[in-house]
């Protein structure tokens, strides 16, 4: 509980930084007085390493209800869980479920380790869903970054794959269906072999490969591009143009793979925008996107 009260006045205290002269917002003192977190449940073990998720859920709703699983960034190198509390407030306002993923970063384990992690997390969620009034109908994935590409991944993979070895068989549970409701793609990865060669070659793509001789192999085989077919979820992609860590040519590619496939999806350009960071503008212009977007897709109402 001294875990959650921190984490509670440390947004109070942010939000009376940024407009010391204005009254708390209704919608922050909402999520304040509504909100409990469980923290660090342990969703798995991989290379002697507890892999653990935050449960954020309404108190006074016992109801299953959307559940949003937020996959922090880092570039697979660094990053963590409790860093990333401030990206989902938006749907904490809302009245969501939101499990908060931690995974491995290459330092402790290289590639595919993250992407094994966080199906794990899924499969977790779907097998305690009747715990935690997860309504598995409205899982939605999405994350920043290496986030955002792990919220691909994770979403797109197809059943059964050797990334689900870690946590498929389960005597207690069997197995459970993995399909999701949507993604919200926030500037991520969607080519890993992009990145680890050629013009597009990012360092922290190559640290997450490290020095293994299939590196290459690997790599396609955690590109959402690689699993692009009919039937996915809705996936709405959010990019600046002028990104220099995440190259946008990451999401225009995906867009294109997937409207020639079929399947619902949008890329929302943020003019000028880098590397996140966007202004406050853009970041008010994408969550209109994201609210129509799963609106118009039956996701939410």
């Amino acid at each position: 509980m001294k875990k959650i009260f921190l984490l509670i006045m440390t947004l109070l205290i942010v939000s009376a930084a940024v407009a010391q002269d204005r009254p708390t917002t209704p919608s922050m003192l909402q999520i304040a007085d509504r909100y409990w977190m469980q923290p660090d449940v342990v969703y798995g073990t991989a290379n002697n390493t507890p892999l653990k998720l935050d449960i954020w859920y309404p108190r006074d709703d016992p109801n299953p209800t959307t559940t949003v699983v937020y996959i922090h960034g880092g570039g697979w190198i660094f990053g963590s869980k409790e860093g990333a509390v401030y990206q989902f407030l938006p749907y904490l306002e809302r009245g969501w479920r939101v499990v908060n993923v931690e995974y491995r970063m290459a330092s402790n384990s290289l590639a595919p380790g993250a992407v094994e992690d966080t199906r794990c997390a899924l499969r977790w969620i779907y097998r305690n869903a009747k715990q935690w009034n997860f309504d598995t109908s409205k899982i939605i994935l999405t994350g920043h970054s290496a986030g955002g590409h792990l919220s691909l991944i994770t979403g797109m993979l197809p059943d059964v794959t050797p990334l689900d070895n870690r946590c498929y068989a389960d005597a207690k549970y069997g197995d459970v269906p993995m399909k999701v409701a949507a993604i919200v793609n926030w500037y991520g990865i969607s080519d890993v072999n992009d990145l680890i060669q050629g013009p597009n070659l990012k360092n922290y793509a190559v640290m997450w490969m490290g020095a293994m001789p299939n590196a290459a192999e690997i790599a396609k085989s955690v590109s959402p591009l690689t699993y692009v077919r009919g039937g996915l979820p809705p996936i709405i992609s959010i990019h600046g143009d002028k990104d220099d860590v995440v190259p946008y040519t990451q999401a225009t590619r995906l867009h294109d793979a997937l409207s020639k496939a079929g399947v619902a999806n949008k890329l929302v350009t943020v003019k000028a925008g880098g590397h996140g960071m966007f202004g406050q503008s853009d970041y008010e212009a994408a969550f209109v996107e994201i609210w129509k977007f799963l609106k118009d897709n039956k996701v939410t109402q």
